[in-house]
């Protein structure tokens, strides 16, 4: 019989933990340490990650877990639920983007992209409030950084960008998801590694990890330890520059982990993983899109197995992108060079969804 019989009198002085928070193997060691045997966790982690249940005490529990929800879970108990509120949503006028501002516990706000392509949905999903990185062309490393997400604050996310594409259509699903939203996910390196095991996990959410990308500006302890720990995500890698001088003008976290750093851990990823890396290339006017950048890029890979994604700058303000032709004349060149090279499809640009255009702001109606 679960020992839980005057368990709320004194959960109330513990702090608090988002049920989201935890993994699977966590959860089962939550409950067993209540008296909970391990099938009432598959029915709880099946409620929470597969249904998206938010009012747990409505939920139709087995009678000890039923127990343990009414004991556990909720205000003044040991748990809680990640429900950001949503403060804004911005639809681009193509019908193929919603941008959502969420606010979480503490007030504080970010911002996760839903994108359509071909009846495909991507979840692009944030990982800080504000960025450390400080890249120049980017409206939210222009914020500063404030703090690491949760787990759990990254996993409701994707739970509420499920629920609203399932009020669209019931039968449609997330397919893809992108760690690109605002923050840089290797520098919540933890949190983030926590979140997509539960994202990927096939009782609940059951996003494949073959359609999650993990996108960074390059910080190469975190690579090393994502080839080392053998984490089966895509990696993509925020290059900009061919050279040092050229990197650092635009992406400062260079002068901590610099250009060549960079590509040796990316040598070491690839050899380890036997993966192939996503290079993202932002192509800003008469800074980084010339025929001789490109040629010195070709030789900076030469020996990688890369795909190289060529962005076009959103409007973010200070920077302009290329001309169409200086793009497609750097794809060619790429492309001589024996590397795949595609320009990213855009989405949301209208409505500042667009890659380095998130910033946590409510729109001026």
């Amino acid at each position: 019989m679960p020992l839980l019989v005057g368990l709320h009198s004194f959960v109330s002085d513990l702090p608090q933990k988002s049920l989201h928070d935890l993994g699977f193997a966590e959860l089962v060691e939550v409950l067993a340490a209540d008296g909970v045997k391990a099938h009432h966790a598959k029915a709880l982690w099946r409620t929470l990650h597969r249904d998206g249940a938010l009012d747990l005490a409505a939920c139709e529990f087995s009678g000890p877990l039923k127990r343990w929800v009414e004991n556990s879970v909720g205000e003044g108990r040991r748990f809680f639920l990640d429900e950001p509120e949503l403060v804004d949503e911005i639809r681009s006028t193509d019908g193929l983007t919603r941008k959502f501002l969420l606010r979480l516990r503490d007030g504080q706000t970010i911002e996760t992209v839903l994108m359509g392509y071909d009846g495909r949905h991507t979840v692009c999903v944030s990982t800080q409030a504000g960025c450390a990185m400080g890249c120049v062309f980017c409206a939210t490393g222009q914020m500063g950084f404030v703090r690491h997400l949760r787990p759990g604050e990254i996993v409701a996310q994707v739970l509420h960008a499920r629920r609203v594409l399932r009020t669209i259509d019931p039968k449609r699903h997330l397919r893809n998801l992108v760690m690109m939203g605002m923050g840089e996910p290797l520098h919540n390196y933890d949190a983030v590694i926590t979140a997509l095991s539960v994202i990927s996990e096939v009782r609940g959410i059951g996003i494949g990890p073959s359609k999650i990308a993990i996108s960074t500006v390059g910080v190469v302890p975190s690579i090393l330890r994502l080839a080392d720990e053998q984490r089966p995500y895509r990696l993509a890698v925020s290059l900009h520059g061919s050279t040092e001088e050229e990197r650092a003008a635009l992406v400062p976290a260079s002068k901590r982990w610099s250009l060549a750093m960079l590509i040796d851990a990316c040598r070491t990823y690839g050899q380890v993983t036997g993966k192939r890396i996503f290079f993202e290339w932002t192509l800003i006017a008469g800074k980084n899109d010339s025929p001789e950048t490109a040629h010195r890029l070709v030789e900076l890979l030469r020996g990688i197995d890369a795909h190289i994604n060529l962005i076009p700058l959103n409007p973010t303000g200070g920077f302009a992108g290329s001309e169409s032709l200086a793009g497609h004349e750097f794809q060619k060149i790429l492309i001589g060079g024996g590397f795949p090279c595609t320009f990213r499809q855009r989405r949301g640009i209208d409505v500042a969804a667009g890659c380095g255009m998130l910033k946590a702001e409510k729109r001026t109606r």
